[in-house]
């Protein structure tokens, strides 16, 4: 199969395993990794190690028996609203994207140091991992930059945040607006959702803006939020038994917001929960949404809709620590490759024009490479394709080759004879404009959100963005 064999000295490799199959058995917080079992999918290719670092972030290493030297750091997207209490989450990631290890590339990736909303923690603590491997186990040839979802986010940042210290980065369905516009669309379902159902909260229960997702100290479950949205659209229930009214609330709250049916409960609940986890337990109650001068349509009845709907305005010290901790400048000199699946329903594809946007607005869409594919999920794409949208990126890192989309869509088929998972890229998609699928609010359509000279002017505000530990 087409594979890059780029190896390290033998004598190098060698030590740094040996050095790291001598580690102790019990790992805690600065001790370095021990070894673990590999998941199903990589127990025949690789070894693999779980450790914990100094800020509390636990981490997952994997390195394959025939390691080509070089090194994937990966970013896991949520974000998780749950403290990490072991490496399972990285362990779990790492069984999804085994295919890097199969592909030589040894792999390690952070639970971050606690749940909840903050890329500028999930990219310290992406960078503690890194360094955690390097300790074991040295410098590879060279280190590679992997995100998905809100993972996207965060690797797009971190190569920011760092840009001498990774050669390359790859993005897989990721959140690439940045939090103060790409969270546009749920702010927007939450407020919609609630016109037509008004049942989140009750006329009966304790009110509150609905830009704090949920009232702190609520003791709502996801159970009893789809219970709610079932209530109000059937969307779980056969559309033969939904009411009228069920069915007319439903396609009103798809038809306006363009939220896809089947991940309608999912988006909800993000504008939920994690909306109350960025506003209560993040930015201190402070509001950083806004819909004000937003007109809604798409429903049987707009006027109404546009007469009846919540609005407000976001604070702006709370917007500007949402924009520094997450919004991306384009400041980055290393080939990018995006690989983005045409219908996803999570992380609309629309992301990627505004991401191209940005590179553009900062002046790098020269080193940005995005490449669409003719998938339907969000999770987990083609292994196929990940392996060669990953090989197109080291070539052009490790050759100068720049690649096109459809130099990788000839290539996937290669890597499609050993992965048997499908190649599905289209190499004429091009998105639609951000804002033709999440509606702008006044003045929001200049990108990027967040220039490098801004960012590097707020810095210096004490007490700025959103605090690592919490």
């Amino acid at each position: 199969m087409p594979h890059r064999s780029l190896l390290r000295a033998a004598v190098v490799a060698t030590t740094a395993l040996t050095t790291s199959l001598l580690a102790p058995v019990a790992a805690t917080a600065d001790d370095g990794p021990t070894p673990t079992a590999c998941p199903d999918a990589l127990v025949d290719v690789a070894d693999c190690w779980t450790g914990q670092d100094a800020s509390g972030a636990f981490y997952a290493i994997a390195v394959p028996h025939d390691w080509n030297g070089d090194l994937v750091v990966h970013s896991h997207g949520g974000p998780d609203l749950d403290d990490p209490t072991d490496a399972s989450r990285s362990l779990d990631d790492l069984d999804r994207w085994a295919v890097m290890p199969r592909e030589g590339y040894a792999w390690v990736g952070s639970t971050y140091r606690r749940g909840g909303f903050g890329t500028r923690m999930a990219v310290a603590d992406t960078e503690g991992a890194r360094q955690a491997f390097v300790a074991a186990f040295g410098e590879p040839g060279h280190t590679y930059a992997h995100g998905q979802s809100w993972g996207g986010d965060v690797a797009a940042k971190l190569v920011e945040v760092h840009p001498t210290t990774y050669d390359g980065v790859l993005l897989t369905n990721g959140v690439l607006a940045g939090a103060s516009r790409g969270y546009d669309y749920r702010v927007d379902l939450r407020v919609v959702y609630q016109y037509y159902c008004g049942n989140h909260p009750r006329p009966s229960e304790p009110q509150y803006p609905l830009w704090m997702g949920l009232r702190p100290g609520s003791t709502m479950t996801s159970t009893g939020l789809r219970a709610r949205l079932e209530e109000c659209t059937g969307y779980a229930s056969d559309p033969a038994e939904r009411t009228a009214l069920q069915q007319q609330n439903l396609d009103d709250i798809l038809g306006v917001t363009g939220v896809p049916e089947r991940t309608l409960a999912s988006h909800l609940s993000f504008a939920t929960f994690t909306f109350r986890d960025i506003v209560s337990e993040r930015l201190g109650g402070r509001n950083p949404f806004s819909n004000r001068g937003v007109r809604y349509s798409g429903s049987h009845d707009d006027r109404a809709l546009n007469r009846g709907v919540e609005r407000f305005s976001a604070d702006p010290s709370a917007r500007r620590d949402l924009m520094w901790d997450s919004d991306l400048t384009g400041a980055v000199a290393i080939p990018t490759v995006d690989l983005h699946a045409i219908d996803d329903p999570t992380a609309f594809v629309e992301h990627e024009s505004a991401y191209r946007a940005t590179r553009v607005g900062a002046g790098t869409a020269d080193d940005l490479v995005q490449v669409f594919t003719a998938e339907s999920e969000h999770s987990a794409l083609s292994d196929s394709g990940y392996a060669a949208a990953m090989d197109a990126l080291a070539t052009w890192v490790t050759t100068g080759a720049k690649p096109t989309p459809a130099s990788v869509a000839a290539a996937c088929p290669g890597f499609d004879a050993t992965y048997g998972s499908g190649c599905f890229i289209d190499p004429t998609f091009t998105p639609a404009p951000y804002d033709s699928r999440v509606a702008a609010r006044p003045g929001g359509r200049r990108w990027p959100t967040m220039s490098a000279a801004q960012e590097r002017a707020w810095s210096h505000v004490p007490g700025i963005g959103i605090p690592l530990g919490g």
